[in-house]
């Protein structure tokens, strides 16, 4: 079993910045893809970023150039930079992990920390 833990989450100004940190625990040395998700309020689910251990990526058109996704194998921790942040990526950010070395649907979760950009 995979634990993910989110944190740094918060409130910023619109244009300000964040970075969001997530840690693995349990069997975290099976897991190979981990990623964000977000959700605001009124709308679906989705992906923001994910990273596969070899170090590839894939982003969200809304977050090209804007956020960077990172990962510490060595600490199982994957991390969010967002830069530019604006009032549309209010949401609640989840923290994904999956076995599996591919941008699919991910298979553990983690609570969710919720981040709102507003003036």
């Amino acid at each position: 079993q995979v634990r993910l833990v989110e944190s740094g989450g918060g409130l910023v100004q619109p244009g300000g910045s964040l970075r969001l940190s997530c840690a693995a625990s349990g069997s975290a040395f099976s897991i190979n893809t981990m990623g964000w998700y977000r959700q605001a309020p009124g709308k679906e689910r989705e992906l923001v970023a994910a990273i596969i251990r070899r170090g590839y990526t894939n982003y969200a058109d809304s977050v090209k150039g804007r956020f960077t996704i990172s990962r510490d194998n060595a600490k199982n921790t994957v991390y969010l930079q967002m830069n530019s942040l604006k009032p549309d990526d209010t949401a609640v950010y989840y923290c994904t992990g999956d076995t599996a070395a591919t941008f699919g649907s991910p298979t553990y979760w983690g609570q969710g920390t919720q981040v709102t950009v507003s003036s």
